[in-house]
């Protein structure tokens, strides 16, 4: 994965990521996520019910925890 190195004083930096983690890259990602949380099944649980069950579970958990952090984090 290409990287940006992280500058303090460039303004553009916000924009350099968005441009770099386009809807290619996210594509990309998730599709790997999908195959890891696969992999990690148990054989016996290996199926599309069961891995779409489980990438919901996470996702839920990670947005909670996202928007929970959001409130905790925001400047007041």
């Amino acid at each position: 994965m290409a990287m940006i190195p992280m500058d303090n004083n460039d303004d553009n930096y916000a924009e350099r990521m968005s441009d770099l983690m386009g809807p290619g890259q996210i594509d990309q990602q998730i599709r790997q996520a999908l195959q890891f949380c696969w992999m990690s099944l148990p054989k016996e649980r290996r199926t599309l019910d069961e891995l779409e069950s489980q990438v919901r579970r996470i996702f839920e958990r990670a947005m909670r925890d996202f928007r929970e952090d959001g409130e905790a984090f925001r400047k007041k």
